[in-house]
């Protein structure tokens, strides 16, 4: 598997007209005709930790892996801009990607580590030009860092850039776990391929049960893996997180885990930088720079009023507050955290409402009971009351 980024057809056209201008000198530079044309990006600039940055916005298919490696290098200001700039090309960027690469100085001076060091160099400057189109990356479903080792990786490895994925297999599901086991993606595949074949029944069942398991977490994040990162993740990293063939820009702040907002479609949106990564469905939040809630709404919270929008943010600090406390072998399951969250949003309505009255609050304390109802219809329910309580 790998992610690919198809370029606009007419970049140019699709820039807003006072963009257009601005990518006037580097329209003079285009290569001869016959050569394929650079890809141009937009540049947005925001107020990052009370400095003026630029990060790169895409117009179709979501970041590539350029621009989600180029963008923290920005955050951190390793690579700075001229203030007037508005449009950049993909030669432009990697070449101060290979800028930076070549001015990484090896931590050991040893001739051999030196020699090591020097070829892994070499060996990511031959990867660069993968880096505007897709690179081939293999996750294992064992951790949120396991991926199949790839030439591709030293880029990383050299940047110091952290690469996470959150698609794991849930150990409280003890027959997917071993149908998986410490397979990569690929190698999964071959499996199912082969059980599926084969004339032993025990082999048949182990491949449904893999086929099963990727079937039903076509997101590629579960809600173990998203746990695990963000427990992995350390306070304020910038990372590259790795899903659906896309590559985005991943931070910790506070605790919660948010993704840079790269559409161009935002390009405009002083008040959308970041897009809180709290659930497997695609439900977000987008926050400013400074991590304020933003007033324009999450994709699936854009026809809800302020006041459940705001009911859905404080069921979300309260979903991974709870996800933080799960460490060690003491973790609560699923059903036992489910009851947790259910008792603190009822604890937080009563503290909200005191005169609430009795039969109202018979009907609250009744969520914190295991339901009669089919399973499915309790899940469905769940989901109507809040987006961000589901683990």
């Amino acid at each position: 598997m790998g992610g690919v980024d198809s370029p606009p057809d007419d970049p140019i056209s699709s820039l807003s007209p006072g963009t257009a201008e601005q990518a006037s000198d580097a329209t003079k530079a285009r290569p001869p005709a016959g050569e394929p044309e650079p890809d141009f990006y937009c540049v947005k600039w925001i107020s990052w930790k009370g400095e003026r940055t630029p990060i790169i916005t895409q117009c179709e298919n979501g970041p590539c892996p350029l621009l989600a490696i180029m963008n923290i290098l920005f955050l951190q200001w390793k690579v700075k801009l001229s203030p007037q700039k508005e449009v950049i090309t993909s030669d432009e960027l990697m070449a101060h990607l290979g800028d930076c690469i070549l001015s990484i100085k090896p931590q050991e001076n040893s001739e051999g580590l030196q020699l090591n060091f020097q070829q892994n160099v070499n060996d990511a400057m031959m990867v660069l030009p993968k880096l505007s189109t897709g690179l081939d990356v293999n996750v294992r479903f064992t951790g949120v860092s396991d991926f199949e080792y790839t030439p591709e990786c030293i880029v990383f490895d050299l940047l110091n850039v952290p690469l996470y994925h959150g698609w794991l297999v849930d150990p409280q599901s003890p027959d997917a776990a071993q149908a998986v086991g410490t397979l990569s993606y690929n190698q999964l595949v071959e499996k199912i391929i082969t059980c599926k074949h084969s004339s032993d029944p025990n082999l048949v069942t182990e491949g449904l049960i893999a086929e099963q398991f990727l079937e039903s977490t076509a997101t590629q994040l579960t809600y173990h893996g998203l746990c695990e990162l963000t427990a992995a993740v350390k306070e304020g990293e910038l990372s590259v997180f790795f899903r659906n063939n896309h590559f985005s820009t991943m931070i910790k702040h506070q605790g919660h885990l948010y993704l840079l907002v790269t559409d161009q479609g935002f390009l405009q949106e002083e008040k959308v930088t970041w897009e809180s990564l709290h659930n497997v469905d695609g439900d977000s939040c987008f926050c400013d720079a400074e991590f304020h809630l933003s007033q324009t709404l999450g994709k699936e919270a854009a026809g809800s009023s302020p006041q459940e929008q705001r009911q859905v943010d404080q069921d979300y600090m309260i979903a991974l507050s709870l996800q933080q406390q799960q460490q060690g072998p003491s973790a609560l399951s699923d059903l036992e955290l489910a009851r947790q969250l259910q008792q603190e949003e009822y604890q937080q309505q009563q503290q909200q409402q005191p005169a609430t009255p009795p039969a109202q609050v018979m009907g609250l304390q009744g969520r914190a009971q295991p339901s009669s109802r089919p399973a499915g219809e309790r899940r469905q329910r769940h989901k109507q009351e809040s987006d961000c309580v589901l683990l």
